[in-house]
This record gives C-alpha cells, structure tokens and sequence, in this order.
C-alpha cells in the first residue's frame, strides 16, 4: 500500500450485529406543562403511553486482527448488546421500568445514547463506532458518542 501511509498489515474495518426488542413508553417532559407536552408530542404523549418493535443497530470499529481476521468476536458483541439492550429493555415500560429514563424524556435519540452508555461499560475503549435506533421504519436515530 505504497503511498497511502497505511500499512498492509494495519487494516480498519466495521462489524455491525442488530436485535430487536419490544418496549412501551411515553413521550413527556416533566419540564414542560400539560399542554405543552400534548403539544409537542401529539399522541405519542397519550397517558397510558404506547409500543414500539425497536430495531438496534450497534457498529463497532477496530483494527482487523491479521490472526483471527476480526475486529471483536461477534460473540462477545452479541453477549454485550445482551446485557445493555435486551436485559434493561425489551418487554419494559421504559419511563417505569428503566431507572435512566426517569427523568429523561424516551425518545429514540435517548435510547441510543442510554445503549451507548451501557455498552461503553461493556467494551474495550474506541471501539464502538455507532449505535442506531429504528423506532419505526421510518423513524432512526443515531448515535457516535458525540
């Protein structure tokens, strides 16, 4: 790789595993009025809260190792997504059941940054690349740790 300042040997690359999990929320700040809430996130604030099917998406990126040819094994990702997505999440209301989420309105873009926090703790450092959150088909969030 004569020019392109990377070695042969020290190839980067990205692995990306996805689950889904069920969970129920409902979209409401306590920062805001009644009103405001009703506002803001129309029927998505409905008292009795509502559902998703979510879809995560968790990318990691590393050095391919020249030995094993993995950036993680793929096992280990799926026991870290285990412990910081489907144990915490799936078939929970997020806002009673999940102790982050108390005072932390659950939208999409929250949820990925509480399953990148999660996984933080369960990695080797700078190797979680992005985690995505697909609410809905149509609704994804993103998150990099940014």
């Amino acid at each position: 790789m004569q020019g392109t300042g990377v070695k042969a040997d020290r190839r980067l690359g990205y692995i990306s595993r996805s689950e889904t999990f069920s969970a129920s929320h409902r979209l409401h700040s306590k920062s805001l009025s009644d009103e405001e809430n009703e506002r803001i996130f129309g029927k998505c604030n409905n008292p009795n809260g509502h559902g998703h099917n979510y879809k995560v998406e968790v990318t990691v990126r590393g050095e391919i190792d020249p030995v094993t040819g993995m950036i993680m094994n793929i096992t280990d990702l799926k026991k870290c997504i285990e412990m910081a997505v489907m144990k915490p999440l799936d078939h929970k209301n997020l806002d009673k059941d999940v102790p982050y989420f108390a005072n932390v309105v659950s939208t999409a873009e929250n949820i990925a940054v509480f399953i990148w926090d999660s996984l933080q703790k369960l990695m080797e450092p700078n190797l979680l690349y992005e985690v995505k959150v697909f609410e809905t088909d149509k609704n994804i969030a993103f998150y990099r740790g940014e």
